[in-house]
């Protein structure tokens, strides 16, 4: 059995996840999580220097994951499987939130003729659990789980609204705001303010922060005892839509939703 590096040993010893947090599970995950639109496929080296750990340790976690399926391998590159979707599928079968909100989406589409999501957080970014497009999408590829970040996005500033205080400092803290167009907001002071603005206004505007061509408006999703779960969004083209009009018009929309779905979240 192989040794830990002094730093891998180091990182362990910081950690408070106590005795029975599994550390091969966790490679496995990393590994799993490492693939993305940029890396389709890695070789071991690429795998190992992804997730920081030795190629050794990278080579039992894909060894392992291509024995269960979720990793195919083709010479000396590895990508996803499939069955890596089975996980996604069976979060969506427990979680009964994502079923009712889909046919919510998918009135609120045809209505308004735009793209309608929900989203949930997953640390600092969210993610996309149900969501219905226009038969000529304003925006091709995005989908249930296509993440966005939270300090850039309408529906992560919602989400980063329900923060405490001291979570939401942590937060900002910590944040390497990265400018994904030329209209993203990217002062921490900003930043802050546009998140607060939430807790006031009761909704967020982002215009082409998080990509180009996508104007979108957002509100909180509340459960009965008041926490926020998700943030639902409708999503325009910037010249099908004026901001003062998604403001006018989709904002009140969007609360008259939320509010009619109050008691039915959990």
């Amino acid at each position: 059995m192989s040794r830990l590096r002094p730093q891998d040993a180091e990182k362990r010893a910081r950690r408070a996840n106590g005795a029975d947090f599994s550390e091969a599970l966790a490679r496995g995950l990393a590994v799993i999580n490492a693939f993305d639109r940029q890396r389709r496929q890695m070789t071991l080296s690429d795998v190992a220097r992804a997730i920081d750990l030795p190629r050794a340790t990278a080579r039992r976690a894909l060894a392992t994951l291509v024995a269960l399926g979720y990793v195919e391998s083709e010479g000396r590159l590895f990508r996803l499987a499939p069955r890596v979707l089975k996980l996604a599928i069976a979060y969506l079968s427990a979680d009964p939130v994502p079923g009712m909100l889909q046919p919510v989406c998918e009135r609120i589409c045809r209505q308004v003729g735009a793209s309608c999501s929900v989203a949930v957080r997953d640390g600092e970014e969210c993610v996309m659990i149900a969501r219905a497009v226009p038969a000529r999408p304003a925006s091709v590829g995005l989908g249930i789980g296509y993440r966005l970040p939270l300090f850039c996005s309408a529906l992560g500033r919602v989400l980063a609204s329900a923060m405490q205080d001291r979570e939401l400092d942590a937060f900002l803290a910590r944040l390497r705001p990265v400018r994904f167009t030329r209209q993203t907001v990217v002062s921490k002071p900003e930043i802050r303010r546009l998140i607060l603005d939430v807790r006031k206004k009761g909704y967020a505007l982002a215009d082409q922060e998080a990509e180009v061509g996508i104007r979108s408006i957002a509100v909180p999703l509340v459960r009965f005892d008041g926490k926020v779960v998700a943030a639902i969004n409708i999503g325009v083209q910037p010249e099908q839509v004026p901001a003062k009009v998604m403001i006018a018009d989709y904002a009140p929309l969007l609360l008259k939703e939320a509010a009619a779905l109050k008691q039915q979240l959990v």
